[in-house]
This record gives C-alpha cells, sequence and structure tokens, in this order.
C-alpha cells in the first residue's frame, strides 16, 4: 500500500489525532468485516507443495520480507527445494513469472520479489494459487508465501506473522488496536493471532530484550526473535540517506545506531517510485555537504539504472537468535505437508 505511514496509528494511548481516529472508525469497520466475511468464505487449496506464509497483522513496516529471506535460506541450507511467491506489488506482470534480476526490474515485478531472486528461485503471481503451482511444477518442495496471512487462497503448512518489536519512544507496534484507516491494523489482533502458528518478533539489532508486555499479547503462541543487522557496515564520510518505505524513520534510527556520518534524512512514502526530479533534489542537498547517497536494498532496486551507480546501496538481514529452532519449526511443516 503506498502511503505516508501516520505516526500517530502506533499511539496506543490515543494523545494524537483523535478527531481523525473517531472519523476514520466506520471505515475500519467496514474494513475489517470484509477481511473476515473473504477469509471465513474462503476453501483453500493444496498445491502440491508445502506452504509457508510469512505474513504480518499490521499495514507494512514489519519487515516480513527479510524473514521470508531467512526461511528460504535455512530451507536451502537444510537441502530442501524453496521457492518464494509474492504477489508482485508495483509491478505490470500479473504472472505467474519466474523473477530473473537479470531481465526484470521492479516496474516489472516489483522490489520484494527481486530481493527474494537474489537468493533463489522466486515468483510473482496476482493469482497465488496458479503462483504455487507452478513453482510446484518447476520443482518446490515448499513455497514461502511473502504477505499473505490475510490471503486465504492457498493450504497453508505454516502461519508466521512477522511483528515489529520495538516499543521505544512510546510507539507499540498495533497502535490502540484500530483497524485501517483509523489504526494500523489490517484485521483485529485476536482474529489475526487464531490463524497463527507462531510469531517473529523482528527486533534491531542493538535492541535490549524485547517487551514483555508485548511478548504476553501473544498467549500460548511461540515466539521467536529475530534481529535486523546490517549485512555490512554504512560507508565511511558524510552520508545523506533516503527510504520509501512504511516506516522510513527506522531507516535512519539503524543507520545512526550502525555508526553512520548522517548528515540528512529524506522520507518517501511506501513503495515510492523515485522520478529523475526527486533524485535531482536529493543530489543537490547532498552536495551542499559533501554526502553520498544511501538508501534501503529494496529501494535501490527501484531506482532508475542510470542512478544506481550513484547511490549506494545498505542491505539488512533477519539473524534469528535461535536459529536452530526456528529452522526446526520450517522443517517440520515441510514434513508434515509432505
Amino acid at each position: 500500500m503506498k502511503l505516508n505511514t501516520p505516526r500517530w496509528w502506533y499511539d496506543r494511548e490515543r494523545r494524537h489525532a483523535p478527531m481523525t481516529r473517531m472519523l476514520l472508525k466506520p471505515l475500519s469497520w467496514v474494513w475489517a468485516a470484509a477481511t473476515a466475511r473473504r477469509i471465513a468464505r474462503a476453501e483453500p487449496v493444496d498445491p502440491g507443495a508445502a506452504v509457508i506464509s510469512v505474513g504480518n497483522l499490521t499495514v507494512g513496516g514489519s519487515g516480513k520480507t527479510p524473514v521470508a529471506r531467512e526461511a528460504l535460506r535455512l530451507l536451502h541450507e537444510a537441502g530442501v527445494s524453496a521457492h518464494a511467491l509474492s504477489r508482485g506489488y508495483g509491478g505490470r506482470l500479473k504472472g505467474p513469472v519466474r523473477v530473473d534480476p537479470a531481465v526484470h526490474s521492479a516496474a516489472d515485478v516489483g522490489d520484494e520479489p527481486l530481493m527474494l531472486a537474489l537468493g533463489g528461485p522466486a515468483w510473482i503471481a496476482r493469482d497465488r494459487v496458479a503462483g504455487a503451482r507452478a513453482a510446484a511444477e518447476a520443482g518446490a518442495e515448499v513455497v514461502v508465501l511473502d504477505d499473505a496471512h490475510q490471503n486465504p487462497a492457498l493450504k497453508k503448512s505454516l502461519s508466521l506473522v512477522v511483528v515489529d518489536g520495538e516499543t521505544r519512544d512510546g510507539e507499540w507496534p498495533f497502535g490502540d488496536g484500530g483497524v485501517f484507516p483509523s489504526g494500523p491494523m489490517r484485521e483485529p489482533l485476536r482474529a489475526g493471532l487464531a490463524r497463527a502458528d507462531a510469531v517473529v518478533l523482528l527486533m534491531p539489532a542493538d535492541a535490549p530484550a524485547p517487551d514483555p508486555e508485548l511478548l504476553a499479547a501473544f498467549g500460548a503462541l511461540p515466539v521467536f526473535v529475530a534481529r535486523l543487522v546490517p549485512a555490512a557496515p554504512p560507508p565511511r564520510g558524510p552520508l545523506l540517506g533516503f527510504a520509501g518505505i512504511a516506516k522510513p524513520w527506522k531507516v535512519e534510527r539503524a543507520l545512526d545506531a550502525a555508526g553512520a556520518e548522517l548528515v540528512d534524512f529524506a522520507p518517501f512514502p511506501d513503495h515510492a517510485a523515485f522520478r529523475d526530479s526527486d533524485l535531482a533534489f536529493l543530489v543537490d542537498r547532498a552536495g551542499r555537504s559533501h554526502a553520498q547517497l544511501i538508501t534501503t536494498e529494496k529501494d535501490w532496486f527501484r531506482l532508475p539504472p542510470e542512478w544506481r551507480a550513484r547511490v549506494v546501496s545498505w542491505p539488512v538481514r533477519a539473524r534469528f537468535d535461535d536459529e536452530g529452532g526456528f529452522q526446526a519449526l520450517l522443517l517440520r511443516a515441510v514434513r508434515c505437508a509432505g
């Protein structure tokens, strides 16, 4: 969903935008009811392979794609033929199409599928059933769905819910529990957790132990803590950062925590298509401080090819505190589906 994520969504004390919340509440009831009805009426299809869903309960910004990439890596490491499947948001192709980073651009298949394809076979398909069947026919033992917790089309062997575990500065990953558009939730918390098999709590690399109050919200569900770790340190010297993701302020925090000499930071809407005028503006701002432009790997894939050499890509990876336990969970799901 392409939008500037309102920070008041994550204020569970309702100190900000109370009138806006109240005015949007009726739309939230409609959204929640439509989601519940669609899920209840679905008849999930077995595509001929195990299906591991990596989704979330909020509108963007939880870190689904890094978790999906790590799940794929651990499956491949165990000798399992695992393929990624994404809707291909932001791309023009409907699929099913196997993603080839040497051929496809973000305008073709979206930015996240290109990231997933760096680690192994990846597909995009607006029709998830058709996409999963195509992957199974191509030899996939397991299909890892990126962002499909509210999509009931496929029979799931394992449903993982990724939750942003950062609760500092008064932010709470579920806000006051309000459903979109009066809050960040795609559906009520209890309804979403009822369909989950486990929770992945995604934390910054330097964060302390998870908030006990947040852990209590998940009841008896198993919780696996993962941390976003830079694949490499940021380059030395002055840097001007920018990002077009759901929570761009978290990129700024992460760069600061990694020791970057950040002179400025520019947020853009989620999945922003960077225009030449946007990039010329950034270059001008960077030039005033003799700074290098730096952005996320996801944003870098959406840059026009002629601009990529002028911008540093700063990739991050999800790494689990209990990697062995998480890998065992994935392998159990594959065995049980077989």
